[in-house]
């Protein structure tokens, strides 16, 4: 076994939920998923393409109708994105890890901005490359970016730059203005930039498109860009392991190839499921996002009513990510909350080393009641170790 797998971390996440799984009094909150079932009328179109017999390859890129549908669906967001630019793929963190083995040999240097989903700074060191992370920083309950720092880590030696906005676990979001430094500074230093944007349309600011700001939004057809996205979320459709990738049209051919040798493709009925869930996006997404929004502003306040609670509302994504003062060590923290408070919530050391001491709570409940029966238990736990 390679020594880079052997030294692999083993999820964090997992570790507390693992302490919670048979336990039926559990509130758990500690993945990144809704717990609201994918609308009937996606589920409707896979069994209708089982039914058909659909179970055979598709091609290495996914469905033509597909990648015509999500180039529209794009296009609608962030102008013109061809459908040659585009691969379906098993999934979004299939699509990050295929980002990374087309860029990345081992010895390169990667950038990564954390606090973030582990998955993203495993993958380039899986690959053997250099990683090297630049912290957001916490101010009160929210966090926010030095870009003069960023900026000063990306040197022409600076092979990738990775980057998730909106942010996972902490809800910060680039700006426009930020992505214009980054994206001009990264064309001057020949950086590649992976953006994992799969919580753009989580976004909870008044915008012309209704997402987050995108790396799509200004650069060229052929900048050094790769974005990922996924079905997962603004299309509750976490189990279904369905994403996209968009990247430079000279690219992806080559992708289709590096697909081949991972998956070898997407299946058929999934991919009639993303194409009624694409079709009918007007049916599903602006509820998702009224609804996680609600949830957010019943959520956030409750926490802040905690003397020991330093939060700020996220601008985008599905999560309060928030400092308990006094519990510096979050993985204990939160393996006692399931434990002895029956409240399940991911630890902040999952995310990067600075995360520590704070806590990740998803707020994607079909039943906003779960939240302030959340914070309850929350409240009276932190009562008790008085």
């Amino acid at each position: 076994m390679r020594q880079a797998i052997q030294n692999l971390e083993e999820s964090r996440i997992r570790e507390v939920a693992n302490a919670g799984i048979g336990r039926s009094d559990v509130l758990a909150f500690w993945f990144g998923e809704s717990d609201e079932v994918t609308p009937e009328f996606i589920r409707r179109a896979a069994i209708e393409s089982l039914q058909k017999g659909e179970t055979f390859y598709s091609h290495n890129l996914g469905l033509p109708e597909l990648r015509e549908a999500v180039s529209a669906y794009s296009s609608k967001l962030h102008g013109k994105i061809a459908a040659d630019r585009i691969a379906i793929t098993s999934g979004g963190v299939n699509a990050l890890m295929l980002a990374v083995q087309a860029l990345v040999d081992a010895g390169d240097e990667v950038v990564a901005v954390t606090p973030v989903w582990p998955n993203l700074v495993a993958q380039p060191v899986i690959m053997g490359a250099n990683l090297k992370c630049v912290p957001l920083e916490p101010k009160g309950g929210a966090w926010t970016l030095d870009l003069g720092k960023l900026l000063g880590s990306i040197t022409s030696a600076t092979r990738l730059l990775i980057v998730n906005a909106p942010n996972n676990p902490t809800g910060w979001t680039l700006t426009r203005e930020e992505q214009t430094a980054i994206l001009e500074h990264c064309r001057k230093t020949g950086t590649w930039i992976l953006a994992d944007e799969v919580y753009e349309r989580l976004y909870y600011e008044p915008t012309a498109n209704g997402c987050a700001p995108s790396f799509l939004d200004i650069a060229s057809t052929d900048d050094r860009l790769v974005v990922a996205h996924s079905f997962s979320k603004s299309f509750l459709m976490t189990g279904w392991r369905l994403g996209w990738l968009v990247m430079p049209p000279d690219m992806t051919h080559h992708m289709g190839k590096l697909i081949e040798f991972n998956t070898s493709c997407a299946s058929v009925f999934t991919q009639r499921a993303a194409l009624a869930a694409i079709e009918g996006t007007d049916e599903v997404t602006p509820r998702v996002v009224a609804h996680l929004k609600s949830c957010r502003d019943i959520l956030i306040p409750l926490l802040q009513a905690i003397p020991q609670v330093r939060v700020e509302p996220a601008k985008g994504g599905m999560y309060a990510f928030f400092q308990l003062e006094g519990y510096p060590d979050s993985l204990d923290t939160a393996k006692r909350l399931v434990v002895e408070a029956g409240l399940g919530l991911a630890p902040g050391s999952a995310f990067a080393p600075e995360a520590e001491g704070w806590l990740r709570w998803c707020f994607a409940a079909k039943d906003a009641s779960r939240l302030e029966e959340g914070v309850r238990r929350l409240s009276n736990w932190l009562s008790l170790q008085a």
